[in-house]
Protein backbone atom coordinates (compact mmCIF):
# COMPACT_ATOMS: atom_id res chain seq x y z
CA UNK A 1 0.00 0.00 0.00
CA UNK A 2 1.34 3.41 -0.36
CA UNK A 3 0.37 6.75 0.74
CA UNK A 4 1.13 10.15 -1.20
CA UNK A 5 5.00 10.76 -0.81
CA UNK A 6 5.95 7.14 -0.35
CA UNK A 7 5.76 3.98 -1.73
CA UNK A 8 5.53 0.50 0.67
CA UNK A 9 6.48 -2.87 -0.69
CA UNK A 10 5.95 -5.93 1.31
CA UNK A 11 8.44 -8.49 1.45
CA UNK A 12 8.80 -11.75 2.87
CA UNK A 13 12.11 -13.32 4.11
CA UNK A 14 13.61 -15.84 2.04
CA UNK A 15 15.83 -18.31 3.64
CA UNK A 16 18.90 -17.46 1.32
CA UNK A 17 18.79 -14.59 2.93
CA UNK A 18 19.67 -15.28 6.16
CA UNK A 19 23.24 -16.20 7.72
CA UNK A 20 23.83 -18.43 10.46
CA UNK A 21 22.21 -16.79 13.41
CA UNK A 22 19.35 -16.91 11.75
CA UNK A 23 18.73 -13.27 11.09
CA UNK A 24 18.63 -11.50 7.31
CA UNK A 25 22.10 -10.96 6.39
CA UNK A 26 23.17 -7.04 6.88
CA UNK A 27 23.90 -7.38 2.68
CA UNK A 28 20.57 -7.91 1.67
CA UNK A 29 19.29 -4.22 2.49
CA UNK A 30 20.83 -2.77 -0.12
CA UNK A 31 19.16 -5.31 -2.19
CA UNK A 32 15.49 -4.44 -0.41
CA UNK A 33 15.90 -0.54 -0.96
CA UNK A 34 16.61 -1.08 -4.66
CA UNK A 35 13.41 -2.62 -4.43
CA UNK A 36 11.66 -0.36 -2.76
CA UNK A 37 13.16 2.85 -5.17
CA UNK A 38 12.57 1.01 -8.78
CA UNK A 39 8.83 0.56 -7.15
CA UNK A 40 8.38 4.31 -6.13
CA UNK A 41 10.00 5.49 -9.47
CA UNK A 42 7.11 2.84 -10.81
CA UNK A 43 4.63 4.86 -9.27
CA UNK A 44 5.29 7.88 -12.04
CA UNK A 45 5.16 5.59 -15.04
CA UNK A 46 8.80 4.75 -15.75
CA UNK A 47 10.57 1.94 -14.95
CA UNK A 48 14.53 1.94 -14.82
CA UNK A 49 15.02 -0.04 -17.69
CA UNK A 50 12.90 3.06 -19.49
CA UNK A 51 15.36 5.07 -18.03
CA UNK A 52 18.66 3.46 -19.30
CA UNK A 53 16.98 3.29 -22.55
CA UNK A 54 16.70 6.85 -22.89
CA UNK A 55 20.90 7.26 -21.42
CA UNK A 56 19.86 8.13 -17.69
CA UNK A 57 21.67 6.14 -15.26
CA UNK A 58 21.43 6.18 -11.22
CA UNK A 59 23.96 5.20 -10.26
CA UNK A 60 24.56 4.74 -6.76
CA UNK A 61 27.49 6.85 -4.55
CA UNK A 62 26.90 6.52 -0.72
CA UNK A 63 24.58 4.19 1.38
CA UNK A 64 24.13 3.86 4.66
CA UNK A 65 21.92 1.92 6.81
CA UNK A 66 21.66 1.72 10.60
CA UNK A 67 20.24 -1.45 12.31
CA UNK A 68 17.52 -1.76 15.15
CA UNK A 69 16.52 -5.08 15.09
CA UNK A 70 16.90 -7.89 12.81
CA UNK A 71 14.24 -9.38 10.65
CA UNK A 72 14.08 -13.01 10.38
CA UNK A 73 13.14 -15.91 8.08
CA UNK A 74 9.39 -15.68 6.84
CA UNK A 75 9.29 -12.65 8.63
CA UNK A 76 6.97 -10.13 6.37
CA UNK A 77 8.65 -7.00 6.13
CA UNK A 78 7.75 -3.33 4.92
CA UNK A 79 10.05 -1.39 3.19
CA UNK A 80 8.93 2.38 3.40
CA UNK A 81 10.63 4.66 0.37
CA UNK A 82 10.84 8.42 0.27
CA UNK A 83 12.65 10.71 -2.42
CA UNK A 84 14.15 13.06 0.86
CA UNK A 85 15.74 15.30 -1.68
CA UNK A 86 16.58 16.51 -5.02
CA UNK A 87 19.14 18.90 -6.38
CA UNK A 88 20.85 19.59 -9.21
CA UNK A 89 22.84 16.08 -10.29
CA UNK A 90 21.44 14.56 -7.08
CA UNK A 91 19.00 11.97 -5.46
CA UNK A 92 18.67 10.70 -1.96
CA UNK A 93 16.26 8.30 -1.17
CA UNK A 94 15.36 7.50 2.24
CA UNK A 95 14.09 3.88 3.73
CA UNK A 96 12.82 2.42 6.80
CA UNK A 97 12.14 -1.28 7.13
CA UNK A 98 9.00 -2.35 9.06
CA UNK A 99 7.92 -5.70 10.62
CA UNK A 100 4.86 -6.45 9.29
CA UNK A 101 3.35 -7.29 11.85
CA UNK A 102 3.74 -5.02 14.62
CA UNK A 103 5.20 -2.29 12.72
CA UNK A 104 8.24 -1.91 14.75
CA UNK A 105 11.45 -0.62 12.88
CA UNK A 106 13.47 -3.06 12.22
CA UNK A 107 16.05 -0.63 10.20
CA UNK A 108 16.36 2.75 8.68
CA UNK A 109 19.07 4.00 5.38
CA UNK A 110 19.79 6.13 2.75
CA UNK A 111 21.61 5.84 -0.33
CA UNK A 112 22.46 9.05 -2.69
CA UNK A 113 22.83 8.66 -6.49
CA UNK A 114 23.79 11.22 -9.02
CA UNK A 115 21.53 11.28 -12.33
CA UNK A 116 24.58 10.64 -14.92
CA UNK A 117 24.34 9.69 -18.83
CA UNK A 118 26.01 6.43 -20.10
CA UNK A 119 29.30 8.14 -19.90
CA UNK A 120 28.80 8.54 -16.20
CA UNK A 121 28.72 12.14 -16.92
CA UNK A 122 26.58 14.16 -14.69
CA UNK A 123 23.65 16.19 -15.78
CA UNK A 124 20.96 18.23 -13.77
CA UNK A 125 17.43 16.29 -14.34
CA UNK A 126 15.19 19.81 -13.88
CA UNK A 127 16.94 20.64 -16.75
CA UNK A 128 17.77 17.48 -19.30
CA UNK A 129 14.54 15.78 -18.61
CA UNK A 130 12.14 18.57 -17.30
CA UNK A 131 8.97 16.51 -17.51
CA UNK A 132 10.79 13.31 -15.41
CA UNK A 133 11.83 15.55 -13.15
CA UNK A 134 8.04 17.11 -12.20
CA UNK A 135 6.84 14.22 -11.85
CA UNK A 136 9.20 13.25 -9.29
CA UNK A 137 9.06 16.00 -7.03
CA UNK A 138 5.00 14.88 -6.54
CA UNK A 139 6.89 12.05 -4.94
CA UNK A 140 9.67 14.20 -3.33
CA UNK A 141 8.99 14.47 0.74
CA UNK A 142 11.27 16.63 2.38
CA UNK A 143 13.48 15.57 5.17
CA UNK A 144 11.22 15.79 8.37
CA UNK A 145 14.94 15.40 10.77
Amino acid sequence: MSQPNRHETVIRVRYQETDQMGVVHHSNYAVWFEVGRTALIQEIGISYGELERRGILLPVVDLHCRFNLPARYEEEVRIVTRIREMRGPKITFSYEVRRLTDDVLLARGETIHLWTDREMKRFNLEHREPELFRKLQTLHQPSEE
